[in-house]
């Protein structure tokens, strides 16, 4: 295994890291299509588990992610899955685009972006997609590659697509960190070799990403990467080196992030452990 000085690019997620959290989106959506939060959580559930298949067939969103199912297709299935509150049926078509037209980019996780590009360390965005359209303005700025799931067949977490991802950067899996805000995703990439960063705040994500790149350690962070997302409580200061967590408490500094937390009892804040070379990696869940 490399030792974290060894890590020289970044693959990230997009929504639930880039944006805000998935289910805050989701809420907004449901609430403007009139559909109980609680039952489209259950059909989530139901067919978004590790390994869900309906009724014995082809997991719709799988299919979708891979490309093998068309938008228009998906989105009746979807929807014959979903009843607004009064009982009338959801319209099919424009369902996905309607679902994440609520998604938007975070300007914290942005900007640490720019910020590890312009330290020199390539940056590849890796999303599993349900065939909805992104808003690519800034891009260009911000990703050296793009991988969306429905584009090259593959989804997160199948161990090609982070291969393949990898190989974009010119990187092996060992000199790459992937950042994802969901457990499966995060323990396939670590399989690899891979370091990872289970994202739960855009702090906690800078604080881990500095750890780990020794660009960023050499490099200042300017002001804008420091900013906590609205809600957050800072209770330290930039010069601390304090990590906050989503309640506001301080935790550990930025130094003693390697140690390595229980299973049973994951940080509130980070998930990341260091293993066997030293190397900052996320445990297992």
């Amino acid at each position: 295994m490399a030792g974290a000085g060894s890590v020289s690019a970044v693959i990230v997620d997009w929504g639930g890291v880039l944006t805000q959290s998935f289910n805050e989106a989701i809420e907004v959506w449901a609430a403007a299509e009139d559909v109980a939060a609680a039952e489209f959580d259950a059909v989530l559930g139901r067919l978004l588990g590790p390994d869900a298949v309906p009724d014995g067939g082809p997991n719709p969103f799988h299919r979708v992610e891979r490309g093998e199912l068309s938008v228009a297709d998906f989105e009746s299935v979807l929807a014959a899955l979903l009843r607004r509150t009064d009982g009338t049926p959801v319209p099919a078509g424009g369902l996905v685009q309607r679902m994440f037209a609520p998604f938007a980019m975070d300007p914290v996780m942005t900007g640490l972006l720019r910020r590890v590009r312009a330290a020199g360390v390539p940056v590849a965005l890796l999303s599993n997609s349900w065939g909805h359209r992104y808003d690519r303005e800034g891009w260009d700025g911000l990703f050296d590659a793009v991988v969306i799931s429905c584009e090259v067949g593959m989804r997160k977490p199948e161990p090609e697509i982070f291969r393949h991802t990898a190989r974009l950067l010119g990187r092996g899996p060992e000199e790459c960190v992937f950042v994802d805000d969901l457990g499966r995703n995060v323990r396939a990439a670590s399989a690899l070799g891979m370091a990872t960063v289970h994202h739960r705040t855009a702090a906690e994500t800078t604080a881990a990403l500095t750890s780990l790149l020794s660009a960023l350690r050499d490099d200042p962070v300017p002001r804008s990467c420091l900013e906590f997302p609205r809600g957050v409580a800072a209770s330290g200061t930039a010069a601390s080196g304090v990590v906050v967590s989503r309640e506001g408490s301080a935790i550990a500094p930025s130094s003693a992030l390697d140690s390595t937390a229980p299973d049973a009892a994951p940080s509130p804040a980070l998930e990341l452990q260091t293993g066997p070379s030293g190397r900052a990696r996320s445990p297992r869940r």
